[in-house]
């Protein structure tokens, strides 16, 4: 139950109101007496002061300065409101307050907009938007449109796309017509992994398959096919009864499928609508630190989630074991580790690892995936599309390796591609425009490779390109649209390298020679966390240094720091879908 106060409307109205009602409280008797009209509903008889309802409402200001009959009656009998509501409103008139309870909010609602009581109304849409739940919103949207009440319906509908797991599962979803599920499934805001979006289109066609099987090709367009996992789309979607049935359907999912097996980023005129739709809003990339030598002590097991919101970090679930100078990826919002030199805590020994490990924020649980085909360590690792790519590194018998392979997550298999010209180590290694670019590292002899070496990944070629201004080792990069961004690496020098113009371009200098750090790119901005760096004394550190640069001002801005000191780990980008709007 709530209590609701609220002055009338203008300022003279409110005046007169105030006056009024301490005549009455002094003299209450003369106050009766000098009540001039009577507001009836049923056998119940209201005595009203005509000046006081025409100050309070345009329904009695029409009703008593026009030429209605009431307007000389003396009793007034108002049709379609109790006489609970109607003692409840002439409470509110005189003294500005008002209870609202569940079993009159909906018949005051209704008198309110009747008798043009717009606060009040607008009271009743608030009292019922606390009551909102995941399994009464659908109910409260079609209430609202009954009662033309647009705060309501606004704040219905943005718990039924916010909750939309658990208004899903309400018995009222599957009643909803398909404008409406189509109005749903195409909302930006829908806080949902599109997986779910198209399960929950099949309950909704199966709750009725007689009459609603032919909506399948619309609805499925509304699914935003490129953030659903391949397996998933080419084994459980593609082979659904419903799916199968729609010729278009699987026309799309074909499409879908030729574009990836021609590892090209454009698609046709027909897909593309339905290719390059945007995640959704609560779909958010957050950052994620995970692996590393730990405060120089030991190869940390943790792995950390950076809250933007609260500026704070989280911690997730443990590495299952520890792992020196694995490589670190992300691909389909699910975070892998590779390979990796495997240690024993308990008897000291070591062996290479073609181990992959899996973590997803929707489980928070590691995962044993497909080995790779060879073990190493101190390798790189790129996604591009629905491929991992990874190369070199150091094999079991301690040699730099110059062999790549990839993982392809169509068909959940390894494959060995074409290896790279030049075996190096510590390279700055990213995926761009069909190509996997390797900029710099360091030959077995640790001397500066000064070559970029490039993969055509439709072609599996490898080409070379030698440049003086290459000179980076342990240096990450990152990409941010067509320039792609070396970090560091024994050097305070970041530079950007154009992949269209063919050429690099100076930025904003580190504040130390960093090196064994790590960057990666959320919304267009580049974050960097932890490291080595050379102090003054050209002594070697650790740094706990959490930095953000963004490209459009080339300014470098602290975001504080890392709960502890870190070097040779991952900082990757994990897409999780938050209920939570975000940030402006």
């Amino acid at each position: 139950m709530r209590t609701h106060t609220d002055s009338l409307p203008g300022g003279c109205g409110f005046k007169f109101y105030t006056e009024e009602r301490m005549a009455l409280s002094q003299q209450p008797e003369t106050g009766e007496d000098l009540t001039d009209v009577l507001l009836c509903s049923d056998n119940t008889e209201i005595p009203c002061h005509r000046n006081v309802l025409v100050s309070s409402s345009l329904y009695f200001r029409a009703m008593f300065c026009s030429n209605f009959v009431e307007s000389s009656q003396g009793r007034v009998n108002l049709k379609g409101i109790s006489p609970d509501v109607l003692c409840g409103i002439v409470d509110y008139v005189y003294t500005g307050a008002i209870t609202i309870s569940m079993d009159i909010v909906l018949p005051l609602m209704q008198a309110a907009s009747m008798l043009y009581y717009g606060r009040l109304f607008e009271a009743c849409s608030t009292f019922l938007q606390e009551q909102l739940s995941p399994d009464n919103c659908l109910s409260m949207i079609r209430l609202s449109e009954i009662l033309h009440c647009d705060s309501l319906k606004e704040k219905a509908k943005e718990m039924a796309v916010r909750s939309f797991s658990d208004v899903a599962a309400s018995e009222d979803f599957c009643e909803l017509s398909l404008p409406e599920l189509m109005c749903y499934l195409e909302d930006d805001r829908l806080c949902a992994e599109e997986e779910q979006v198209f399960e929950t289109l099949l309950a909704w066609i199966h709750h009725d398959p007689f009459s609603r099987r032919g909506a399948i090709h619309d609805l499925f367009k509304k699914v935003r096919l490129r953030y659903i996992h391949p397996t998933y789309l080419f084994q459980f979607i593609a082979n659904d009864p419903l799916v199968q049935s729609s010729t278009l359907c699987t026309e799309i999912i074909e499409s879908v499928r030729r574009l990836m097996l021609s590892v090209s980023a454009k698609c046709g005129r027909e897909l593309k609508p339905l290719w390059t739709t945007p995640r959704r809003y609560t779909c958010r990339e957050t950052l994620v630190v995970v692996g590393g030598r730990k405060n120089n002590e030991q190869t940390s097991r943790e792995a950390l989630l950076y809250d933007e919101r609260t500026q704070r970090w989280q911690w997730l679930a443990k590495l299952p074991l520890r792992l020196y100078k694995a490589s670190y990826v992300c691909i389909h919002s699910i975070l892998y580790v590779v390979g990796g030199l495997s240690l024993s805590m308990a008897s000291g020994d070591s062996s290479v690892s073609a181990t992959v490990y899996t973590l997803s924020l929707k489980t928070n649980q590691w995962r044993t995936a497909e080995p790779m085909l060879e073990p190493r360590y101190a390798h790189q690792s790129v996604s591009y599309l629905h491929f991992i790519f990874v190369l070199g590194g150091i094999g079991v018998d301690k040699q730099i390796s110059n062999s790549v392979e990839r993982y392809n997550s169509m068909f959940n298999q390894w494959e060995a591609m074409a290896p790279l010209p030049t075996a190096v180590l510590h390279p700055a290694v990213a995926a761009n425009d069909q190509r996997v670019y390797v900029f710099g590292g360091e030959d077995a002899m640790q001397n500066p490779v000064r070559e970029i070496q490039v993969y055509h990944i439709s072609r599996n070629l490898w080409s070379r390109l030698e440049t003086r201004t290459v000179k980076n080792v342990c240096a990450p990069a990152a990409v941010i649209e067509d320039k792609i961004y070396i970090i560091g690496g024994y050097t305070r020098r970041m530079i950007a390298y154009d992949t269209k113009a063919n050429k690099f371009v100076k930025c904003e200098n580190l504040k130390e020679r960093r090196m064994h750090h790590s960057a990666t790119v959320i919304n267009n901005k580049l974050y960097v966390t932890g490291g080595r760096f050379l102090n003054g004394h050209d002594a070697i550190e650790d740094s706990d240094c959490f930095e953000c640069y963004d490209p459009k001002t080339d300014v470098w801005t602290s975001k504080g720091t890392l709960p502890y000191k870190l070097f040779d780990h991952g900082s990757l980008p994990l897409v999780c879908v938050s209920n939570r709007p975000n940030p402006p």
